[in-house]
């Protein structure tokens, strides 16, 4: 399942409204970031920090054009995100212990 450390990037990539908003406007494809900055009233500096965040978790992947960076979904980030909650959240049986 990774290290903690690791796993809690996924997770502080969803904790933020501005970045859920990103992940809403890259469902409909790849976006220049360029095109984010207006509908979410960021500045430049403020989407890089968003975006950062966002590609470090996995969850979303860039490539360079020119002077613009292109943000897109990783369909592997997205299978390993869900892989990690349902690894978290799902009880692993019945539980071993002294009070049987």
């Amino acid at each position: 399942m990774g290290s903690h450390q690791e796993n809690a990037k996924v997770f502080k990539a969803l904790c933020d409204p501005k970045r859920l908003a990103i992940l809403e406007q890259l469902r409909s494809g790849e976006k220049c970031a360029c095109v984010l900055q207006g509908p979410l009233d960021l500045t430049q500096s403020g989407l890089s920090y968003h975006m950062k965040i966002l590609c470090d978790s996995g969850l979303v992947v860039s490539r360079q054009e020119g002077k613009w960076t292109h943000y897109r979904l990783s369909p592997s980030g997205q299978e390993a995100a869900v892989k990690l909650l349902l690894a978290l959240t799902t009880p692993e049986g019945e539980q071993k212990g002294c009070c049987k």
